[in-house]
């Protein structure tokens, strides 16, 4: 029998989605200033596809860290005072466009500050829902990615071709600052429970297992059919297929929406299948063949073109929300911060090289081709996710407290 949750839970979820949401709407600006460099600037796509990769590597740098914070400090403060210093590096870039290094740094910074964001939301569902329903708690929080690139997708390319680039960094200042007081004055860290002892089980979920590991090694080669779309997307609706800015730019973001509903589906089968595992196989597999079909769709253009990369992207965000739930779940709660840090750290590494490599390769071989080299890194994953029951329900997790019960 299931217990009733109360208000209190979706309202910290609620929360912390808007905070994902809002460093992830920063975390893809870069990317969807993309044609405004390369068409009226000249910059080589190459170039504009490391700019696009400045704020993932200060994600990346910074995950880890937050995450032990978050493990130490709570959640509240965490996404509190990360939002605000995002808020301040998108001020910083909107000032500093007339010099690349500098506005690239900004950006770089706010990368840092958005990763605050990812181990602090994750551990609130883990500390706010129960096990049977964090599939659900989960796919709802993993709708903030698609939902921030929808965001920039839908708002970034008109500001930038049309007040300027500027501009479009003033729409993350505004986001960032609103959920950083909202965060600071609402949101409350969950009660926090004794680690339960494990007889035989270490306290580090790394040691003596390799399952987080090869999670972690699967959501890096995951992630890039889903980069190379959010990233080159929108260029190669533009460039090959013909689209408006405008009309390209409402097809990323329906893609983008789609997909954050598909995280809730997926999350919500989870719950059902008792397993992250196998839904999440079943996915990696669903991503090789619509990048597969992407690529073959690159061969022609077609009126289908758009309706094909909407599904793709759709499938290949489905994986996150059963990858990280998972990953939460075996690290257990004095471990969950780093875990989720680490997770997201290999995630963004493979995403920071998806700009460059991914606008080489375009250069030299082209789009279609392109799209089966994403699809190749899908397929070396399947063989690589644990099967359901290794070690799939991990360390103990927090029980729900009376409050949360009533």
């Amino acid at each position: 029998m299931q217990q009733k949750l109360g208000v209190r839970p979706w309202v910290m979820l609620a929360l912390g989605l808007l905070a994902q949401t809002a460093t992830s709407t920063l975390i893809s600006t870069p990317a969807f200033l993309i044609p405004v460099l390369h068409a009226r600037q000249g910059v080589p796509l190459a170039t504009a596809g490391l700019l696009a990769s400045t704020t993932t590597i200060g994600m990346v740098v910074a995950l880890v860290a937050w995450g032990a914070l978050a493990d130490k400090l709570g959640e509240r403060w965490v996404l509190a005072s990360g939002l605000a210093l995002a808020a301040l590096a998108s001020a910083g870039a909107a000032v500093s466009t007339s010099s690349f290094a500098v506005f690239a740094a900004f950006l770089v910074v706010g990368g840092i500050a958005a990763a605050s964001s990812s181990p602090a939301s994750g551990r609130l569902v883990i500390g706010w829902f129960p096990k049977n329903r964090r599939g659900l708690a989960m796919g709802i929080r993993q709708m903030s990615q698609p939902l921030g690139v929808a965001i920039a997708a839908l708002v970034i390319p008109p500001l930038a071709e049309g007040p300027g680039i500027a501009a479009a960094l003033i729409a993350s200042l505004v986001f960032c600052g609103v959920l950083s007081i909202a965060c600071a004055f609402i949101l409350r860290d969950p009660a926090r429970a004794p680690q339960v002892a494990v007889t035989g089980q270490p306290d580090n979920p790394y040691v003596g297992n390799a399952t987080l590991l090869r999670i972690h090694l699967v959501s890096v080669l995951l992630v890039v059919p889903q980069f190379t779309i959010s990233t080159f997307g929108l260029i190669w609706l533009i460039s090959e297929e013909k689209l408006s800015p405008t009309v390209a730019g409402i097809v990323i973001g329906i893609s983008q929406l789609v997909g954050a509903l598909g995280r809730i589906g997926v999350g919500v089968w989870s719950d059902r299948m008792g397993s992250r595992m196998r839904p999440l196989r079943l996915v990696a597999l669903a991503a090789v063949a619509s990048m597969l079909v992407l690529g073959a769709v690159g061969l022609i253009q077609t009126p289908i073109a758009a309706a094909v990369l909407v599904i793709a992207a759709t499938i290949s965000v489905a994986d996150n929300g059963l990858a990280f739930g998972a990953v939460a779940e075996i690290a257990g709660p004095r471990w969950s911060g780093r875990a989720l840090g680490a997770q997201n750290t290999g995630q963004w590494i493979g995403a920071s090289a998806v700009g460059p490599l991914a606008g080489l390769l375009i250069g030299v071989i082209g789009y279609p081709l392109t799209f089966v080299a994403a699809a190749a890194c899908a397929l070396v994953a399947v063989p690589l996710i644990p099967r359901a029951g290794d070690r799939e329900h991990g360390t103990p997790s927090l029980p729900l407290t009376a409050s949360e019960s009533r």
